[in-house]
C-alpha cells in the first residue's frame, strides 16, 4: 500500500470534538439515575425519592447524536493512519490505543463498578449496614471478572470496526474503486440539503432492518449485530471522510441551522414520547420514531461538527488539556457515578440538584486525578502515547 508523503496536520476541531463526545458520557450517566426511563434496563439504580423529567430529556438529547459523531470522528482518524502510516503501524497504534486500555481497565475496573452499584442499591433499598452488605458479596472470587464490557463498549466495537475497515479499506486499493469512492463522496458533502435526506435514508433503511428507532449499545460481552451495524456505519462514513478532508469547511454551511432544527425534532420528539402513550420508550420501532431520530441524527452530525469547525479549529491549551485528559476521565468516572447518589439521596432537593452534584463531584475527582495521578505518569504515556513532564519550578538566585 502507497502511503502519503504528507501526513495531516493535528486537526484541533475534531480532536476536541472527539474529546468533548467522550466526556458527554459523564453527563449522560449522571443523569440517569434520576430519570424516568429505565434505558434498555441496562441502569441498574434509581433514586427511589426523585424522579424528573428534564434527565429523561437531556439522555434523550445527549443519545440522539453522541455516540455516532463519535464512530464517525474515530473513523476519520483510523482512516488517517491507515493512508498516512499504512496498515501494520496502524494497527499497531490501534492494539496500544484500544485493545491494551480495554482489557486491562475492564478486569480493574470491573469489581469496582460492581461494587458501586451494589452498595447505592443497598442505600436505595434501606439495607442495615450496606457496606458490608456489598462487601460480603465479594467473598465469591467471580465477582472480580468482568460480565458485562460495561462502559468500555464503545472501545470493544472499535475493535471490530477497526479491523472490517481495514479490511475494506484493502479491498477497496487493490480494486482500485477508493478515488471513484472519494469523488462521489466529494460531490455529496459539498450539497448541504442532499447529503442530510441521503444519509437520513441510508439510516432510516438501517433503523428500520434493526426494528428500532434508537440503539442502545450492546455491554454484553458476546458482540450485538444491531449495535456493530449501526456505529459501523457511522465509522465508514468517517472513514470515507478523511479523503475529503479539504472539504471539512463545507460543514460550516448551515452549521446553526441544523443543530436548531435537531435540538427542535428532539424537543418535538421528546413531546411526542411523553404524550402519545409510548411513556417515554424511545426505543420503540414506531415509523415516525424512527424517520424522527434519522434525521435528528445528520443533523446534529452535520451541524456540531460544523460549529466545532468554525469555532475550534485554532490550538486552545485549554481545549487541548481537555482532549488530552477525556480518555482517562471516561475511563474512570462510571464508578463515580454510581456511588455518589448514595450519599446525597436524602437532601432535601430536586432531582436536577441531585444530577448536578454528581456530574459536579464526579468532573472534579476525574481531572484532579488525571492531573497529579496521570499526566505526568506512565498511565498517561499508556493511554495517549505521551507523557507530559511536570514543570518545574524556577530557582531563584542565592545572594
Amino acid at each position: 500500500m502507497n502511503q502519503q508523503k504528507n501526513k495531516t496536520e493535528r486537526i484541533h476541531s475534531l480532536d476536541s470534538l472527539r474529546a468533548i463526545m467522550m466526556l458527554l458520557g459523564l453527563v449522560l450517566h449522571s443523569a440517569l439515575t434520576y430519570n424516568i426511563t429505565n434505558h434498555g434496563n441496562a441502569w441498574g439504580i434509581k433514586d427511589p425519592k426523585s424522579n424528573y423529567i428534564l434527565t429523561d430529556f437531556l439522555v434523550l438529547f445527549i443519545h440522539s447524536f453522541r455516540m455516532p459523531i463519535f464512530f464517525l470522528v474515530a473513523g476519520f482518524f483510523g482512516s488517517m493512519l491507515f493512508y498516512e502510516r499504512g496498515v501494520v503501524n496502524m494497527l499497531k497504534n490501534r492494539v496500544w490505543r484500544i485493545i491494551f486500555p480495554f482489557i486491562i481497565f475492564l478486569f480493574l475496573l470491573s469489581p469496582i463498578i460492581y461494587f458501586s452499584f451494589s452498595y447505592t442499591n443497598a442505600v436505595f433499598e434501606n439495607q442495615e449496614n450496606p457496606f458490608i452488605t456489598t462487601i460480603q458479596l465479594f467473598s465469591n472470587i467471580v465477582v472480580f471478572l468482568p460480565k458485562t464490557t460495561s462502559h468500555l463498549w464503545f472501545l470493544y466495537y472499535l475493535i471490530f470496526t477497526t479491523l472490517i475497515s481495514v479490511l475494506l479499506g484493502l479491498l477497496c486499493e487493490k480494486l482500485k474503486i477508493d478515488n471513484r469512492i472519494s469523488n462521489t463522496f466529494n460531490w455529496l458533502i459539498q450539497k448541504p440539503v442532499i447529503r442530510v435526506l441521503f444519509f437520513s435514508t441510508f439510516t432510516f433503511f438501517i433503523l428500520s432492518s434493526l426494528e428500532t428507532s434508537m440503539i442502545n449499545a450492546s455491554v454484553s460481552l458476546i458482540p450485538d449485530l444491531s449495535t456493530f451495524v449501526y456505529y459501523f456505519f457511522f465509522y465508514i462514513i468517517g472513514w470515507i471522510l478523511f479523503k475529503s478532508k479539504n472539504l471539512l469547511n463545507n460543514f460550516m454551511k448551515y452549521d446553526w441551522q441544523c443543530t436548531f432544527l435537531a435540538v427542535t425534532l428532539v424537543i418535538t420528539q421528546g413531546l411526542l414520547i411523553q404524550y402519545s402513550g409510548m411513556k417515554l420508550n424511545p426505543n420503540s420501532n414506531s415509523t415516525i420514531l424512527i424517520l424522527f431520530n434519522s434525521l435528528i441524527v445528520w443533523l446534529f452530525i452535520f451541524g456540531i461538527t460544523g460549529l466545532f469547525i468554525r469555532y475550534s479549529s485554532k490550538h486552545s491549551k485549554i481545549m487541548r488539556y481537555i482532549s488530552d485528559s477525556s480518555y482517562w476521565v471516561y475511563l474512570i468516572h462510571l464508578p463515580l457515578t454510581a456511588i455518589i447518589p448514595a450519599f446525597i439521596w436524602e437532601l432535601p432537593i430536586p432531582a436536577l440538584g441531585k444530577f448536578i452534584i454528581v456530574l459536579v463531584l464526579t468532573t472534579l475527582i476525574c481531572f484532579v486525578t488525571y492531573h497529579y495521578l496521570v499526566r505526568s505518569t506512565f498511565i498517561g504515556k499508556f493511554l495517549n502515547g505521551k507523557k507530559y513532564l511536570k514543570k518545574k519550578k524556577p530557582v531563584g538566585n542565592i545572594v
